[in-house]
């Protein structure tokens, strides 16, 4: 017999990609016992849909502005749980789930007993092949699978910059690989990073710790800052069976130039949460991947489509890396 399990949806202004997830929800070999749906939207679209559109065990909730933003809004949609809920799965209100999502997520916890955290698998991201041959320069190598390696990878290991951790776990200098290096082999693998979007807990895991009031807003890298803390006490999973698509939805999305801004300082705080100390030559790679990272976005300007957003982008990473000389960010102890 599976756990009973809960649902919650954070969303903001995306009423058609939310009426799309809940359709695939619909289809699910196991069905939530609960869904909820914590709506931050400045607008009532999304309550709109939802009225016109009936889906079993679902409660909707409309936040005020003091309570917007993701970290907010997911910790509100903890607090609404049942009491008789065993575990609680998050998803991102822009993912397409197949049909054997939460059966395979749950049957994690099965197998892997010890398990405080397991994340789903994004398919549609990344093109993997099955492969033992390593003799080729551009792609990335990883458990008899090769996917095309990306070309700050590249850069990165050309100049001594490239992770010293498997895919899903921070580097001793942060810029890691994320999850997405994971091939779709069909294996459960220990990590220490999952992708909120796509992440599921075992209830009794919000006891002890709570996404960061740090992360406000569009709260970029939260779910890395509450993994990291998480992983320090216990086991955490990715199963590569609980498959699903992500669409990237870009309503609701913040600027580039304050995007750029976050991506540099939010880097910066949780590879401080995951080392507190680290040495001079971790401190060194830190600042020196920043800084080819940020080059690299400058170069976009000139060969992308999108050069206002590469410009925009740049100097957000710029000035968010400048700002940590003298102005780094507060580490919250929650």
């Amino acid at each position: 017999m599976s756990p009973s399990f809960s649902l919650v949806i954070c969303t903001y202004m995306r009423s058609k990609a939310i009426v799309t997830l809940l359709q695939s929800v619909t289809l699910q070999t196991l069905y939530p016992d609960e869904i909820l749906i914590i709506d931050g939207s400045t607008d009532n679209k999304t309550e709109t849909v939802l009225n016109k559109n009936t889906f079993k065990n679902l409660s909707y909730y409309k936040v005020d502005d003091a309570n917007r933003g993701l970290t907010k809004q997911r910790n509100i949609g903890i607090s609404k749980v049942s009491n008789t809920s065993n575990i609680i799965c998050f998803l991102d209100d822009d993912v397409v789930l197949e049909p054997h999502y939460f059966e395979q997520l749950l049957s994690t916890y099965k197998t892997h007993p010890e398990a405080l955290a397991v994340g789903g698998y994004i398919t549609n991201e990344v093109q993997w092949e099955a492969s033992d041959n390593k003799n080729n320069p551009s792609k990335f190598y990883y458990d008899g699978w090769m996917r095309n390696e990306p070309s700050r990878f590249k850069m990165r290991k050309k100049l001594g910059l490239q992770p010293d951790k498997a895919p899903g776990f921070l580097p001793t200098f942060a810029h890691g690989r994320s999850v997405s290096f994971l091939p779709p082999s069909g294996k459960i693998y220990e990590v220490e990073q999952i992708m909120g979007g796509v992440s599921s807990y075992k209830k009794e895991v919000f006891q002890k710790i709570k996404f960061s009031t740090y992360f406000e807003g569009y709260g970029l890298y939260e779910d890395a800052d509450f993994s990291l803390r998480l992983a320090k006490i216990g086991k955490l999973y990715i199963n590569t069976k609980a498959n699903l698509a992500h669409y990237h939805d870009g309503s609701g999305r913040p600027n580039q130039y304050r995007y750029g801004k976050m991506v540099v300082r939010n880097s910066w705080y949780i590879w401080r949460v995951k080392y507190p100390k680290p040495n001079l030559n971790a401190r060194f790679k830190f600042h020196a991947t920043s800084l080819l990272l940020t080059l690299i976005r400058f170069g976009n300007i000139i060969n992308s489509n999108q050069k206002k957003e590469a410009l925009t982008g740049s100097l957000g990473r710029t000035i968010g890396w400048l700002f940590l000389l003298f102005d780094k960010p507060k580490i919250l102890r929650e």
